[in-house]
Parts: C-alpha cells; sequence; structure tokens
C-alpha cells in the first residue's frame, strides 16, 4: 500500500530528549553495550534482535528485577537464554518439555515487583457509569493483597493451583490477581458478560479450587444480576473448594443457596490483622495467567503466560515503548476477559496510578471516558480503534467535552485503526496527542508492534516492530517482504512465549497454533505489511483474507473505506464460493449495519462501490452487499468474520457460545441476495 510520505505528529527535541527510550538507548551507547551508530529507535529495533540475550539482559537490569540466583545480584542466571536463538517450536523430549528457556535458574515474584511502592499515591482508581467508585493508594492496595493472600493460603491454595475470577473490571479483581500471584498460584478470569456455558468452557478446563465472582454488574443503565449463572457455574466445577461474592450491586447479596460461598468483605475481614504482603519467589517461568483463545472453532484453548516473561515484556512496553513512568496516570478500556486487562495492571510496575472503567463506553453518555481521563488526570488514554471510530461517526469532540491537557498519548488496539481515524484522533484530542496503534495478542500476552515516543507517526501505520522481538512479514515462498502484504512472524525467540498450553502434555496444541504453517518461524495469523518507514500496517487476520481472482486481499483495506460512508455504522466482508463444484468461483461479499432509519438503494450500493474501488483496487470491490441489523462479535468486541464465513456456506459454526450475540448469526442465513 501506499503511505503518507509526511508525517502526522512528530516529536518535539524536547519530547526525545525526555523519552525513557532515549534514556535506556544513550546508556546503552555509554557504556559500550551498543554502537554510537544506534541512533534511533528502529536502528535499536535492528540491533536488539540481533543481539536478544544482550538486549533482554539490559531489560532486566533497566526495570530492576528482583531475583534471586546462582550468579551476581547483577545477573543472577545460568543463562539468558537456553537451547539457542533459533526459532523451535517446544516439544517433549525423554519425558521433558524443551523450548526455549529464559534467565534459567533465577527466582522472582511478579507480584513483588507491582506492589513495590508501598506510599500514600494513589495506585488504583475505580469508575463505573455511575462515576468514581474507589480510590485505594498503594500501601492500601498492598494491605488487602495481604488479607486475600492469607485467606487464599487458608483456603488450601498453594503453588500452582488456580484461582478464577468471573468479575468486572474494579479493585477487588485486581486484588485477587495480585494475591494469587504473590503465593505462586495460577490466575485466570473471565469478564461477567460470558455466559454460562463460556465460562465453564473455560474454567472448567483448567480445575480452580477458588471462584471470585461478581453478584452483578452495570451495564448502559441496565442492572445485570449475575447470582443465577453463578449457582449454574459452581455446579458445574467440581474442583471449587471455596466461592467468595463481591458485593457490587447489592451492598449484602444472598448467598444462602450457593454452595461454598462467602461474601468478599467477611473473607478479608477474617486476615484484617495481615499488613504486608509475603512473596514467593518461583522459576523465571512459572505460570501466572491462563488467557483464552476467543474458542470460535470449539473449545478455547488455554495458554498459560510465565511470571517472568510477562513481567519483562510489560515493563518495556509501558515504560520504552509507551514511555509511561512513576506517578503517570493510565488508562485502558478493556474487561477482564481481555490481555488489556493484564496489560493495564502492570502499569503498577513502573509506579503509575492505573484507572479502572467498568460499564459500557458510551454510557451514560459519549463524554463519560473524556470526563473520567480529565478528572483523574490521565497521561495514556487506551481504547480499541472500534470505540474511536464510533467516537468519530458519532462526531464526538472530546476536546469540548473536557479537559483533556494531561493526555500525552492515545493507544488503540483490538483490530485495524483506520487511517481517518488517526486524523480524527489528533483534530479532536489534540494536536500534541501521540496516537500509538499497538497490535500483538492474547497468545503473547504482549504486542509485536508497537508505539515509539521518539519517532514521527504515519496515518495508518503502527511506529515500529516491538524492542527484542524478531518480528518480519514473508511472502508465498517463506521470504521477507517489504512495502507487500504477507504472514505476520516472529523468527527468534522472545520472553512472553506462552510456556505451555494447558492438557497438552505433548506440545501438539502448541505447535499445530504457530509452527506448523512456516517451518523454523512463529506464524502470528496476520496478514501485514512493513512501510518504506519501517512501520507496520496490519490488513487482517491471514485465515480472513480474501482471495478474489487470485489475488490476496486484507479484510481491514475494505472496512477502512467502507466504515467512511456515513450511512454506514460497521461491516463484515467475507468471500464466497459459488459454482457448482468448491472452489469454482468466488466473490466477495460484504454486509453492512446502517443507521437507524437508513435503507440500501442502490445510490448508496453504487456509492460504497466506487470509495472502495477509487482508493483500493478493482479487485476489492464487493459483488454483493447486504444489509442486516446486527454482525457477530466475540465477547471481547470483536467481528467474527469466519463465523459468517461457515453460515454463509452452509456450514455449521463450532461453539455459538463463544459469541457475544450470537443470535445475529441467523440474519446471515439463506440470504436470497447470496443464492445467485
Amino acid at each position: 500500500m501506499s503511505t503518507d510520505a509526511t508525517p502526522l505528529w512528530t516529536p518535539s527535541p524536547a519530547d526525545v530528549a525526555r523519552a525513557r527510550l532515549t534514556a535506556f538507548r544513550e546508556d546503552l551507547v555509554a557504556r559500550g553495550v551498543v554502537p554510537s551508530s544506534v541512533t534511533d529507535a528502529h536502528a535499536l529495533h535492528d540491533w536488539s534482535v540481533q543481539h536478544i540475550e544482550t538486549f533482554w539482559a539490559e531489560v532486566w537490569r533497566a526495570a530492576g528485577i528482583m531475583a534471586d540466583g546462582p550468579g551476581p545480584a547483577s545477573a543472577p542466571w545460568q543463562a539468558v537464554l537456553e537451547h539457542g536463538s533459533a526459532m523451535r517450536p517446544p516439544h517433549v523430549h525423554d519425558g521433558a518439555w524443551e523450548g526455549p528457556r529464559w534467565f534459567t535458574g533465577t527466582r522472582l515474584n511478579f507480584a513483588e515487583h507491582l506492589l513495590r511502592r508501598r506510599d500514600d499515591a494513589p495506585a488504583l482508581v475505580s469508575w463505573n457509569e455511575h462515576g468514581m467508585q474507589q480510590r485505594l493508594s498503594f500501601a492500601q492496595l498492598a494491605r488487602r493483597v495481604a488479607q486475600c493472600a492469607a485467606a487464599l493460603r487458608h483456603a488450601g491454595v498453594g503453588i500452582g493451583d488456580r484461582v478464577a475470577g468471573w468479575m468486572p473490571n474494579v479493585p477487588e479483581t485486581v486484588i485477587a490477581m495480585l494475591a494469587t500471584a504473590s503465593i505462586g498460584a495460577v490466575w485466570s478470569s473471565c469478564s461477567p458478560d460470558f455466559g454460562t456455558k463460556g465460562v465453564l468452557d473455560r474454567f472448567g478446563q483448567i480445575a480452580p479450587k477458588v471462584l471470585i465472582a461478581a453478584d452483578g454488574y452495570w451495564y448502559a443503565g441496565k442492572r445485570i444480576d449475575c447470582l443465577p449463572r453463578l449457582h449454574e457455574i459452581v455446579g458445574a466445577i467440581a474442583s471449587l473448594d471455596a466461592v467468595w461474592v463481591v458485593p457490587y450491586l447489592s451492598a449484602a447479596p444472598d448467598l444462602a443457596d450457593l454452595p461454598r460461598a462467602t461474601a468478599w468483605p467477611d473473607v478479608l475481614g477474617a486476615f484484617a490483622h495481615c499488613e504486608t504482603p509475603v512473596f514467593t519467589r518461583l522459576p523465571f517461568d512459572h505460570p501466572l495467567y491462563i488467557l483464552y483463545s476467543s474458542g470460535t472453532t470449539g473449545l478455547p484453548k488455554c495458554m498459560v503466560h510465565g511470571a517472568g516473561g510477562t513481567l519483562l515484556q510489560h515493563w518495556k512496553e509501558l515504560a520504552l515503548h509507551t514511555d509511561l513512568r512513576e506517578n503517570d496516570v493510565l488508562f485502558y478500556f478493556t474487561t477482564c476477559g481481555w490481555m488489556m486487562w493484564i496489560w493495564l495492571v502492570s502499569g503498577l510496575a513502573v509506579g503509575a496510578t492505573v484507572v479502572l472503567y467498568d460499564g459500557a463506553p458510551l454510557a451514560p453518555d459519549p463524554a463519560v471516558l473524556w470526563r473520567m481521563a480529565a478528572a483523574e488526570g490521565v497521561c495514556v488514554f487506551g481504547t480499541s480503534a472500534k470505540y474511536l471510530a464510533m467516537c468519530e461517526k458519532e462526531g464526538v469532540v472530546p476536546r469540548d467535552l473536557a479537559d483533556l491537557s494531561s493526555v500525552r498519548a492515545v493507544l488503540s488496539t483490538g483490530s485495524p485503526l483506520a487511517a481517518h481515524s488517526y486524523d480524527y484522533v489528533q483534530r479532536t484530542i489534540g494536536e500534541r496527542v501521540r496516537l500509538s496503534s499497538i497490535s500483538g495478542g492474547t497468545d503473547i500476552v504482549s504486542c509485536f508492534a508497537l508505539g515509539d515516543p521518539t519517532g514521527p507517526v504515519y496515518r495508518g501505520e503502527l511506529q515500529m516492530r516491538g524492542l527484542g522481538m524478531a518480528v518480519d512479514v514473508y511472502g508465498d515462498d517463506g521470504r521477507p517482504v517489504r512495502e507487500v502484504p504477507g504472514e505476520l512472524v516472529c523468527t527468534r525467540p522472545f520472553p512472553s512465549m506462552p510456556v505451555a498450553f494447558w492438557n497438552d502434555a505433548d506440545g501438539a496444541l502448541y505447535r499445530a497454533a504457530y509452527f506448523e504453517h512456516l517451518p523454523g518461524v512463529w506464524r502470528h495469523g496476520d496478514w501485514a505489511e512493513i512501510t518504506a518507514h519501517d512501520g507496520l500496517v496490519i490488513h487482517g487476520r491471514s485465515d480472513a483474507t480474501l482471495n478474489p481472482g487470485g489475488v490476496r486481499i486484507g479484510t481491514a483495506e475494505i472496512y477502512r473505506q467502507v466504515e467512511q460512508i456515513p450511512e454506514v455504522v460497521e461491516s463484515l466482508v467475507v468471500e464466497q464460493t459459488i459454482g457448482e463444484a468448491a472452489g469454482t468461483d468466488s466473490r466477495v461479499v460484504l454486509f453492512v449495519r446502517l443507521r437507524d432509519g437508513v435503507v440500501l438503494t442502490d445510490p448508496l450500493q453504487a456509492a460504497i462501490r466506487a470509495r472502495i474501488r477509487e482508493h483500493t483496487s478493482p479487485h476489492h470491490v464487493p459483488r454483493v452487499i447486504v444489509a442486516v441489523a446486527d454482525l457477530p462479535r466475540t465477547i471481547s468486541g470483536k467481528i467474527t468474520e469466519l463465523a459468517v464465513r461457515e453460515v454463509i456456506h452452509g456450514r455449521p459454526v463450532k461453539n455459538v457460545d463463544a459469541l457475544a450475540n450470537p443470535a445475529a448469526l441467523a440474519l446471515f442465513r439463506d440470504l436470497p441476495a447470496l443464492r445467485n
């Protein structure tokens, strides 16, 4: 794709001078670790992937990691990386799991780093649709974690046991996670909008000892009671020894008929005498989190992430790529079922205040998140591309709604951010605000591409590949390509690779997920492009790309154009096979959700096709356009092209319970427009 020659945003010399990334790079140069020719972030990236062991050791040093080990305090490990720097799929040999092993011999605790600060500065600030709800200092947070950890130990939870949270985005969720990590247990969470089967598909696989759940939550002004579903969940998970219920809708929910249930205030109250957390240090790759794939093609895959890799990656991304620092205020709009919640909470590791929001992003009105950002002095405002697109569609001008002078950076992820949304952020939030589109995933609990506070921002581009991440784009011949789309890969190991998949004793599921399509590299499943500026463009998921007439097209290229049509709220595009024999021919089919009262007329269809043809190519133009009332999306809010593709071809969708709105699939069955 062609990209703008002129940056949308350029850092001032003062921005570059005070950036943590600059200080990190200059320190490496001053100590002779990197050559003086490494003068910017992209050169530092090139060096970091050529010297991955040295780079990650330097991140360890800069982050001030606290650990025990056989080596000296400054380098307590036996080896930074065992089994070499080549990307090898994990496997079992002679009964032992073999794969990249980082910082061997070290023992650390994730929660110890997030609770290192113990003063009266705010650690967590909690908002919902009704306004600010709680404010906890670092000292108060540590005390509550100590109480929760003591309660977990009393409940029989030990090293490696699982603790599950079916929780809204509130401080109690953070407290429970940190308490779980402090004792060496493993945390896993789902948001309360997951239905009973969605929760059981996840937690049922990992056999938690303790389940922590809220009595309900608020969304878009509606009061949603979770207790009926909680009874079903508790009855179906035989491994549970205790159920702790957080009062959120009611001060005293009725738990009389809920087996093994105790109210959260009583749980912590029994251990009110516990003032200081005790941290169990465990091996670098000891399991910390279990995260889940979307589950739209079967049971969700359970990805086990290690404590050390998560800590190092998140510190690098927050401190160096985001330029977050002590006393900054970090916000990301997320639920506890998305990996960005974990990323957000890791802001505590750099001494920042973390702002939590629970509820609908546009309720009670479109200004709610922006008013919150102004009230709390948010420095880094994170959200989804979809949220920014919806604000743009609705004509929301954030800086007219609130004083956003504290906001230095806006982050976007979840789906590709269209170029016009870059302009929208600059125009309506602030000309000096740095917009960083970032991309990675649950698979790596981190990012492959992020921001660069020391470099320019170009419309539609992610600024750079992550430091220490040997990210590349391969063409069909398995070789690197530039300025054309291809498969996003990673060619060398990185610390936040999953340490395992749950219930995958021989590693077969792990290998199938990332290593079978392109031998010798991690294939992530994104269709991407490295630009002339050494930035990155994500064109969509590679398994959802279109191939009309043998030309491979990323779906995001079409969405970027269609969703600029004023009448279109959102869209979904798939390829439909037509003809008597499978593979005889195919066509691009575009589904659009229109504004209330708008009809898909012939002139509107012509306008949609004309815009796509003008700004992309004739191959991108849909043969068929269909208006639908809703689009199916996963519980994390992502539109699912694959489910629609299966439905229009008459094939079953394997796990409709993974969808937030499974009834929407019925809108795509037996459509007359798709029969010809």
